[in-house]
């Protein structure tokens, strides 16, 4: 269990930074700051959310099926439907 926690703090930790990225945008555009500056911050944010993104789906059979809890077949469905999720969040964000 100690590096299911040391998971979890990670992306606490990662959420956090990003939660921080997102005031500091807002904050640029309350300050008038220029369209480039605003473009790169939000570039980081779109990959700093990839990162964390990964760190779940690397770490999602540890965290999300502990041993015992379901049958191997079944986690690996649930592994791939979450892959499939989290493609079609990504592929399909340019749309909104």
């Amino acid at each position: 269990m100690p590096q299911e926690s040391a998971s979890q703090e990670a992306l606490l930790k990662r959420l956090k930074r990003i939660e921080g990225q997102v005031r500091g945008i807002q904050k640029m555009i309350a300050d008038g700051r220029d369209c480039e500056s605003l473009i790169t911050q939000l570039a980081a944010v779109r990959s700093a959310i990839d990162s964390a993104g990964a760190l779940v789906l690397n770490n999602y059979m540890r965290i999300c099926f502990p041993a015992g809890t379901k049958s191997e077949s079944t986690s690996v469905d649930s592994l791939a439907r979450a892959v499939s999720i989290w493609g079609r969040v990504h592929v399909g964000d340019s749309g909104r």
